[in-house]
Order: structure tokens, then sequence, then C-alpha cells
């Protein structure tokens, strides 16, 4: 496969040339946009239970890291402000580390079967408030820290990406097995994947094992 660059030609490079490609902005779409949190808000949050962290470093170096946890796992602090807890992943930090050097974030709230999103912006930092921690326990486990936004910007988003992609439809689902599994994938991509199925069987329950103890 060959590289791609972008012709220069066709490069859109500022907003004037981008906003010329499309209508202007419906008055609604910009009323929407509020600074805290309303009823309606709150209710979607207390229903998400699944939400996807934008970040980026110091340097513009961009993470997006997905969040799960039972519906209403995010907290509402405060109209202006929310908390997401930080549970046991991989230990490579990437979001946390760049919220370290840059608190700006974007969150984007997900609930099964709904076709609208919520996005919220603002700024994050982290705490290790065991107050707070306290609060976010799952199966007596309290996270080692929780990320704080103070929310900027939030709106509701609309259906269309749902609905092009028929995200929920059941007829779009696909087969987890027309693919490798995780372990295998990661193994081949670092180019130690053992060649007895035996062994990759082995390995791959051991993950299964590993995702139900360590989950919390």
């Amino acid at each position: 496969m060959t590289g791609f660059d972008i012709d220069p030609a066709f490069a859109v490079k500022d907003e004037v040339a981008l906003r010329a490609l499309f209508p202007p902005t419906h008055d609604l779409a910009v009323q929407k946009c509020l600074s805290r949190l309303d009823p309606h808000s709150q209710e979607f949050i207390a229903r998400c239970p699944f939400v996807c962290i934008g970040t980026q470093n110091a340097d513009g170096k961009a993470d997006v890291s997905p969040r799960g946890d039972p519906a209403g796992f995010v907290q509402v602090l405060d109209d202006q402000t929310l908390a997401i807890p930080d549970r046991p992943g991989n230990n490579r930090l990437d979001s946390l580390a760049n919220i370290v050097e840059n608190p700006q974030v974007g969150l984007l709230f997900i609930v099964p079967g709904f076709d609208e999103t919520l996005r919220v912006n603002g700024q994050a930092s982290l705490t290790t408030d065991p107050a707070l921690l306290d609060r976010m326990q799952v199966h007596g486990k309290a996270p080692k820290l929780a990320i704080v936004v103070k929310i900027r910007t939030i709106f509701i988003h609309c259906a269309k990406a749902f609905r092009r992609s028929k995200l929920w439809d059941p007829d779009q689902f696909q087969d987890r097995k027309e693919m490798p599994s995780l372990v295998q994938i990661v193994l081949e991509q670092t180019n130690d994947a053992p060649t007895d199925p035996k062994v990759q069987k082995q390995l791959d329950e051991g993950l299964e094992d590993a995702y139900k103890n360590t989950m919390y």
C-alpha cells in the first residue's frame, strides 16, 4: 500500500474556506449549546453507561479513551461539574497524563438504544479525594482517582451518525469470531504470536479470567 498525501489544490486550510462549503448553521443548533446542566442533560447522564474522553497533551498529541460502568457512573457534582471514576486498565495512562499537561477535554456520552448523544467540552483535573472516591465504589472497590470536569459547553447531538451506521440494529451486528482474538492480534502485531493453537487458546482463556477478576 502506497502512502497517501492530500493534493494541495484541494486542501481546506482555513475556517473561511471550510464554512464556504456548507450552508449557515441553523439558529437552533447554536442556541442548544448550554454552559450548565439542565434537567434533560442530567437525565441523559444518569442513563449513560459509556463515555468517550478526548484529550491532548501539551504538544497537541490526541487520544480518545472509552470508559464504561453501570448506568449513572458519571456523577453530577453540581450543574457545571462532573466526576468520572478511573477503573483498572492497562496502565498506559494516556488520557490521565494528557490531562495533567493539558486540561481541555471533550466527552461523548452514549446510551444503548439512543440514537442521540450528549457532547460535553470542558476543563478536567484529577483528584484522589477519599470522600468522592468512596461514592464511586462498585462491588466494594473504590477507584484510585477520579476525573473532575468543569463544563464549558454541553449539548445534545442529533441522531444522523447513529442512524447512518445502524449501530443498534441487530441485523447489522457482526460476528466477533470472524477476526482473531485480542490476544492474538496484539501478539501478531508484536511478532510474538504462538504457532500452537492450544497455547493461543490458553492465552485467550487467561484474558477472559483477567476480565472477570480485575474489572474493579
